[in-house]
């Protein structure tokens, strides 16, 4: 293997809990949605979010009825994503929402930051999104740590282009950077771009393990299947 110069990492069921997307920050968005629209709808990024989904939805459907029946299926289409993310910007300031972590990613992501190892998020979600779960995460301000933030825009996370697109910004050969996520299909999509790749095997998440790929239970277990370093008290 290549040594790992980056680290992309996903981020529901990878380095948060599932239940913690489905259980908290779903529901939230899909309860603050129409006061969300009345209070912020003429603002420039909400408009812009409503504009794209009024093209998206069915005919005869509004912007409104599209984003809801997009929240009821967990669809992966930007203006929805866009949406929550703003949503959920709120409720990360006011205190109402913080964002889980497994206990332990963020010793690993401080060792690997410090040794310089380049960290970024490719995520469903978006960019706007993660850097608020990390920004205000149980184990505090982590976003500094991450230098590169990607979501749908750039492209589906089942596509191998993505994950080309993803290396050619990062100015990197693929070789170098590590993938780490929970779905199969995913990791897939960056072996076959040229990524290295790891799935997390979150036992609480119940994730199935894939063969295709190599496991960990852990950010620990990631270290020491790839050569990173390990977190001071972990190492010792």
């Amino acid at each position: 293997m290549a040594p790992v110069s980056a680290v992309l990492t996903d981020i529901e069921g990878t380095t948060s809990s599932i239940a913690f997307v489905k259980e908290t920050l779903f529901p939230f968005a899909r309860e603050a949605l129409e006061g969300f629209l009345a209070d912020h709808g003429q603002e420039p990024e909400v408009a812009a979010c409503l504009t794209e989904a009024r093209r998206l939805a069915k005919p005869g459907e509004d912007a409104a009825a599209a984003l809801r029946r997009w929240m009821a299926e967990d669809a992966k289409v930007t203006p929805l994503k866009t949406l929550q993310g703003l949503i959920w910007r709120q409720g990360y300031l006011d205190g109402r929402i913080e964002g889980h972590l497994w206990p332990d990613v963020a010793p690993c992501l401080r060792a690997w930051a410090r040794a310089g190892i380049g960290l970024h998020v490719y995520s469903s979600g978006s960019v706007a999104a993660q850097k608020l779960i990390f920004g205000h995460s149980a184990a505090g301000d982590l976003a500094s740590l991450f230098t590169g933030f990607f979501d749908t825009t750039t492209g589906g996370k089942r596509e191998a282009a993505s994950y080309g697109a993803i290396a050619r910004n990062l100015h990197l050969p693929p070789e170098s950077i590590l993938f780490l996520s929970d779905v199969a299909e995913e990791l897939d999509a960056a072996a076959t771009a040229g990524f290295q790749t790891c799935q997390l095997v979150r036992e609480a998440d119940g994730t199935q393990p894939c063969d295709r790929h190599r496991q960990a239970v852990d950010f620990p277990g990631v270290a020491g299947l790839f050569g990173l370093p390990l977190p001071r008290a972990a190492a010792a």
